[in-house]
């Protein structure tokens, strides 16, 4: 038997609508969005921030590369401050991130919004359990455990940022310009 949708929902968005994956609805394709509740000027601070720890934990799986593929302990080294650095400006992020997620109904409506989130949380406690194991050795921990726990950051990292994504560019959360009545 099939179901209609309701023409609210999908029928003008040029964009697939794969539940729970991808929700594509006509409602929030066609209005301004909503601006987030943490700005400077107007300007969104978590996708300023969110930058940092992807590129220092992603850089921590290529320093556990390295140190894979040439034993040289300055790989491992570099790793440890990538490490450090990640984990505490990840958790700047996730605390921005919360806010918004919190204080915006629809970053909640969405099943990218709860991906989004738990992803993250995933990807920072693994973080501070890799540099735990590490701390005492640098060395010593990285084969296999590190590179394995730097690899799941990595991708974890890419699938959650890829909900972040839908929830600015898709379901229009965290923009500029002037807000919805919707919060």
């Amino acid at each position: 038997m099939e179901t209609q949708t309701p023409t609210s929902q999908t029928q003008h968005t040029p964009y697939p609508d794969i539940p729970p994956v991808i929700r594509s609805l006509d409602s929030e394709y066609v209005d301004k969005g909503i601006t987030s509740t943490v700005n400077i000027a107007g300007h969104p601070l978590h996708p300023v921030i969110v930058i940092f720890p992807v590129a220092f934990l992603v850089g921590a799986w290529l320093a556990d590369i390295g140190y894979w593929l040439t034993s040289d302990p300055f790989w491992a080294r570099g790793a440890i401050w990538l490490l450090l650095g990640g984990l505490i400006t990840g958790l700047v992020a996730g605390i921005i991130g919360m806010f918004d997620f919190t204080r915006i109904k629809r970053a909640r409506k969405h099943s990218a919004g709860w991906a989004h989130m738990y992803g993250n949380i995933i990807a920072i406690v693994l973080t501070a359990i890799n540099l735990g194991l590490r701390w005492g050795d640098m060395t010593e921990a990285v084969i296999p455990t590190g590179l394995i726990l730097s690899t799941l950051v990595a991708v974890l990292l890419g699938v959650s940022g890829w909900f972040g994504g839908e929830l600015t560019f898709r379901h229009k959360i965290g923009v500029i310009g002037p807000s919805s009545q919707e919060s």
